[in-house]
Order: C-alpha cells, then sequence, then structure tokens
C-alpha cells in the first residue's frame, strides 16, 4: 500500500513501524515540543504531497496534533484506538506498537479536520445520548470514537471533533445505534 501524504509521527519506532506497515515517508516531531523547522517542513509537504497527522493516543501525542493542526490547517488525521496501540507486553503506548493491520486501517480511514465549524450536532444531543456525564459516558465515547474514526475524545473535545470532522447527524445517529448495539451485547 503506497501513501502519497507524507506522515507526520513522534519518532524513528513510528516511522520503522510505518514502513514496516506501507510505502511512505514520514516527518518525526521528535517529542512534543514541536519546532519551527518541523512546522516549516510540514507546511511544505501539505503544499506539495499532503500531511496525515499520525501520533500516539496519549496526551504528548494529542498535543503534537493540536500543535500542527493549528499552525498548518489542512492536514488529514488518523488516530489509532489505545488497545490497537499498547505494546504487547502492556508497556507503551503508541504508534511503534501497533499491528500493520491497524496502522493500514488508521491511514485508510484519515480524514480532514475542517475549520469552517457547523454546529449540527450539540452538547445538548451529547448529554441526550449518554456521551458526557453519567456513568458509561467515557465507555460510550471510546466506542462512538472508534466506530466514527475520530479517535477517542474527553466531552468537550468530542463536540469539537464532531463539527471539525463534520459528521453529520446520520452518521452521528448511525455510530449512536452501533454503540448501543455494542453495549447491549456486553
Amino acid at each position: 500500500m503506497k501513501i502519497k501524504e507524507i506522515i507526520v509521527v513522534e519518532g524513528k519506532d513510528d516511522t520503522t513501524a510505518i514502513k514496516r506497515s506501507v510505502n511512505a515517508d514520514t516527518i518525526e516531531t521528535n517529542g512534543s515540543a514541536v519546532n519551527q523547522s518541523t512546522i516549516e517542513s510540514v507546511r511544505r509537504a501539505l503544499e506539495t504531497r499532503g500531511v496525515i497527522i499520525f501520533t500516539d493516543p496519549d496526551y504528548p501525542g494529542e498535543k503534537i496534533r493540536k500543535t500542527i493542526a493549528a499552525a498548518v490547517p489542512g492536514c488529514k488525521h488518523a488516530f489509532l484506538t489505545k488497545e490497537a496501540a499498547i505494546a504487547k507486553n502492556g508497556r507503551g503506548l503508541g504508534v511503534e506498537h501497533a499491528s500493520p493491520e491497524a496502522i493500514r486501517e488508521a491511514l485508510k480511514d484519515a480524514q480532514i479536520m475542517h475549520e469552517n465549524i457547523s454546529e449540527e450536532i450539540t452538547q445538548e444531543d451529547l448529554l441526550t445520548a449518554g456521551l458526557i456525564g453519567g456513568d458509561g459516558a467515557k465507555e460510550r465515547r471510546i466506542l462512538l470514537g472508534e466506530f466514527l474514526k475520530i479517535g477517542y475524545t474527553n466531552g468537550k473535545q468530542l463536540h469539537k471533533r464532531l463539527m471539525m470532522f463534520q459528521i453529520s447527524k446520520q452518521e452521528f445517529a448511525e455510530a449512536l445505534g452501533a454503540v448501543c448495539q455494542e453495549e447491549h451485547n456486553e
């Protein structure tokens, strides 16, 4: 599988995992203190080939994602679930620990976050759906993030991410239905 876009990852081990999974080029941020040189490289890559931001599903990874997205709008975003990113020995979390299949799936589902945001799904909708506040809300958000391929978020981030990825009410309702079905099966 050849990826046209350049993939932004956190470090060398992530690059190794990407190259083991797909034929692609990477830019490494080398940690969460993203410097101006890295931002310029990402900007250049976006203009020429496109960019997919693919960071670890943890706080530092999310910080890197937000920093780059704010400085270079128009990048695609790929997400791994925490389960897919856990090391086999249980010590460590990151892209470097994901299977080639999980990496290919995440890259295939990469999406663009949009800046001109319209609110189709409200905070009230999230509250009514049991996605913020109350028992099981976190677990529902985890499942919803997996079904919509937008990653895990807290309640406030979920609302913003639904808008940024322009998730329609229908997509939201279908994913919510799948979440409810999954809960019912447990």
